[in-house]
């Protein structure tokens, strides 16, 4: 798999299929890697759409199991991230895109909606995070855990004190709805939205619903969608039907 470098940014990604691009977001927090997708995700998406979209994802920056690296950005950890996934598409001379994102994978569509409109048509959350009022430290205490020790392990230039910095800014500054955007903004968001919720602690149902709620151009897909099984394809005919429905012709 190929890596697309900016400074001291490198980043690992992959394309499967070809068609109108589709950037795919995995799950799994700060340690979200394209294996995701093959040992995570409720269905694989690569497999999905490739038939129909050149499909691409990427591990995240600085994901323990994965191989892109950078500078801990942390004054603008949300905007590092979106950096990353823009500057992707750059490289690759796409300039209009839809996105798919799992789990932090909508906390990043809706900045990457902030961030470039005029260039995603559609996006789509699957499983999106969110803040829940009772559990407001959830993804900083998951990180100070699940993630900095072993990237403080692995890079000596990363100190604890600046994981604590840096997840600070990320999921305290703004501990509320999605974390990157607000209220406000989503009302405002013109770009069509499909959301499929989930309802564990760091997916809530309420705030995904929300969020579907205040988006003007904002569908839902069936509740719930993963159990039983048997269900996942009609989640799946969903996405299919609201991407091609929202993809450019041109």
């Amino acid at each position: 798999m190929p890596f697309y470098e900016r400074g001291d940014v490198r980043i690992h990604y992959t394309e499967a299929g070809s068609g109108f691009p589709l950037l795919l977001l995995p799950g799994g927090g700060l340690n979200a890697t394209m294996s995701f997708f093959t040992g995570g995700a409720p269905f694989n998406p690569i497999t999905a759409f490739e038939n129909e979209y050149r499909c691409i994802a990427m591990d995240l920056r600085n994901a323990n199991a994965g191989q892109s690296s950078g500078p801990l950005e942390i004054d603008r950890p949300w905007d590092a991230y979106a950096d990353d996934q823009l500057g992707l598409m750059d490289h690759l001379g796409i300039k209009e895109f839809l996105v798919m994102g799992f789990c932090i994978g909508g906390p990043f569509i809706w900045n990457l909606l902030r961030r470039a409109p005029g260039r995603i048509p559609a996006g789509v959350l699957v499983q999106p995070s969110g803040s829940r009022p009772e559990l407001r430290d959830l993804f900083y205490n998951n990180n100070m855990t699940g993630w900095g020790p072993a990237l403080c392990e692995q890079r000596p230039d990363v100190t604890p004190p600046m994981v604590d910095a840096f997840l600070t800014k990320m999921y305290r500054s703004n501990p509320d709805f999605v974390f990157t955007v607000t209220r406000d903004f989503v009302r405002s968001c013109a770009t069509p939205i499909l959301v499929l919720p989930d309802d564990v602690p760091a997916h809530p149902y309420a705030v995904a619903m929300e969020a579907a709620q205040l988006a003007p151009n904002a569908q839902v897909s069936l509740y719930p969608w993963k159990d039983p099984p048997n269900l996942i394809p009609l989640a799946v005919r969903h996405i299919r039907t609201f991407l091609t429905a929202h993809r450019p012709s041109s």
